[in-house]
């Protein structure tokens, strides 16, 4: 009863600061952390410790798999560069440079120890950034480079945290870190992408849209229990599952099951984001008191936290700076490799050309350059300069996988209550001081957000190309209906009418007539599934944005399932 009391308060207690958060326009993990914080220090409050593995194995896996589900392939594909940069470089770098420093000011704990450390204060959470710049319109690049970037690093601290914690017993020689960390990587993609596509494979054959969610719940640790087995990033496994799951999603799930899905999936998301913010805040007594009883001195764990939080920001910085010029260099190398790549592509066209190799061929190098000049449109289209340099810099807060990482070190550890209060200390103030201050750098930068006016004509311009396809497919003497019969002209004036509209925020004619009769129905599914066919033959090719693809996607996901839920009737139509 206890228990069940706790999980009734926490949930009221996320959900009431959530809406409060929204008002005050501060992001929500930031005063969950703020009300944790407070409430810590409550007399009679027990004792809050949770096993890390919680965290590190029950939480992190499905938060890591619902975010990466989201992100578009192709826009992560294309910020790869940016993403491992920060992702694997600046946590390395962050980890050494930590390592040092704690080996310093805190004599007899070992340089392995101290890298330890350094390893887990490595790692940014991209959520309470991603929730500002979300609110403050941060142009949609940023808002990849940062969620990628929190997908992929804490698959690369926990990979180094390891190595570092069992450098602690063993000589462990740096060639061997190396050949570990390659293993852990190659074999934790290898498992996502197997259990990815095995995912939604197996999802496509169960027809109905609860069964199919419910498998899902269990996806992202179907991923994380082989890959840890096998000595691998568990993490990295679940993250390399979503991708694929949300690449492959729309071309083999059901709509109803992808909508049903993404509900669920959000409001899952958000209970264990919002719950591990608060639990981080409820701890920080519990970690005071740890550290008073083994006889060290919070004040100095404080101040070595400050000091090392300092580090890691002044690390970003410094990394964040030559990488952002990198991406502009490469986004005008680009540019000045655009007209060869038009003159490759009409080339490429030419009947005499394509008589020198197999159609597939011809067709495999026509996408080759097709998807070349689609992404250096969107490098010259989407660059950011000094400005979004300064944001992403400002944007490394450390969060909840801190903490939990700090606290499964082992129990013998030299200094170990003292290093998982540095640890909350690094990520407390990372954590507010950044996040508190954030909008107030996004504004005083004035950065502007995606362009709506551009974003319109780019959504206008697909919508008009996925109604050249249906008028091809209405147009077609070949069409029928299943038994072979022609459909009627009523049906088809109605189908090329309907498709005339599409927006994401209603759903055409379906709706708007009572008693839709059969074949329409099954034309309309029809005009649907050669539509998705072109969305997804363009979501390949690069040529709109994701955000683009999305929303037509989603209107197209509405009208779908709509036409599913409508009873069949056999009444002619008249």
């Amino acid at each position: 009863m206890e228990l069940t009391i706790i999980v009734i308060g926490a949930v009221v207690a996320i959900v009431a600061v959530a809406a409060v958060s929204d008002r005050i326009a501060v992001a929500a993990p930031l005063s969950l952390v703020v009300v944790g914080i407070a409430l810590s220090f409550l007399p009679g409050l027990p004792k809050i410790q949770v096993d890390p593995e919680w965290i590190l194995a029950g939480a992190l896996p499905p938060l890591l798999y619902a975010t990466a589900v989201r992100m578009p392939a192709h826009d992560f594909r294309r910020d790869f560069k940016a993403i491992a940069g920060l992702a694997v470089l600046l946590v390395v770098l962050t980890t050494v440079c930590s390592g040092l420093l704690f080996d310093t000011l805190l004599p007899g704990l070992g340089l392995a120890s101290a890298l330890a450390l350094g390893a887990i204060i490595s790692p940014t959470d991209a959520v309470a950034a991603t929730s500002v710049g979300r609110r403050l319109g941060l142009p949609s690049r940023l808002m990849t480079i940062l969620e990628g970037e929190g997908l992929v690093n804490d698959a690369s601290s926990l990979v180094l945290l390891s190595s570092a914690v069992a450098a602690t017993t063993v000589t462990v020689h740096l060639w061997k870190v190396g050949l570990d960390f390659v293993y852990a990587v190659v074999v934790a993609v290898a498992v996502g992408l197997v259990v990815g596509y095995l995912n939604v494979r197996v999802r496509s054959l169960l027809k109905d849209p609860v069964l199919g969610t419910a498998v899902s719940f269990v996806v992202p640790f179907l991923a994380w229990v082989p890959a840890t087995e096998l000595g691998a990033s568990g993490v990295l496994a679940a993250v390399v599952t979503g991708l694929v799951t949300g690449h492959q999603g729309p071309s083999l799930l059901p709509a109803r099951d992808r909508l049903a899905e993404t509900v669920n999936w959000e409001t899952i998301a958000f209970l264990l984001e919002s719950g591990i913010f608060l639990l981080m805040g409820l701890q920080l007594k519990t970690l005071i008191d740890a550290d008073a009883a083994a006889g060290l001195s919070a004040a100095q764990a404080v101040w070595i936290g400050l000091a090392s939080a300092a580090v890691a920001v002044v690390l970003r910085m410094m990394f964040v700076a030559p990488l952002v010029g990198a991406l502009r260099r490469d986004a005008a190398r680009a540019a000045s490799a655009k007209p060869e790549l038009e003159k490759m592509q009409s080339r490429v066209a030419d009947p005499e050309l394509l008589g020198r190799f197999s159609p597939r061929r011809a067709e495999h190098i026509g996408q080759r350059v097709t998807r070349l000049l689609a992404d250096i449109d969107f490098f010259v289209a989407e660059s950011f300069g000094w400005r979004g340099g300064v944001v992403l810099a400002w944007s490394g807060m450390r969060g909840v996988v801190t903490v939990a990482a700090a606290e499964s070190l082992p129990d013998d550890t030299p200094y170990r209550p003292q290093l998982v209060l540095i640890a909350f200390v690094v990520a407390g103030t990372t954590l507010l001081a950044q996040g508190l201050t954030l909008p107030r750098v996004i504004r005083g930068l004035k950065i502007s957000g995606d362009d709506a006016v551009a974003d319109r004509a780019e959504y206008r311009e697909l919508l008009t190309d996925l109604a050249g396809t249906a008028q091809a497919v209405l147009d077609d003497p070949a069409l029928r209906l299943p038994d072979g019969s022609p459909y009627p002209a009523a049906v088809l004036d109605r189908a090329r009418q309907d498709m005339l509209v599409r927006d994401g925020s209603a759903v055409s004619g379906a709706e708007a007539d009572a008693d839709p009769r059969e074949e329409y129905r099954h034309l309309m599914l029809q005009l649907l599934a050669a539509e998705r066919a072109r969305l997804l033959a363009a979501r390949s090719a690069g040529t709109y944005t994701s955000r683009t693809l999305t929303r037509a996607q989603r209107a197209m996901d509405l009208m779908e399932a709509t036409l599913q839920q409508i009873p069949a009737l056999t009444d002619p139509v008249g």
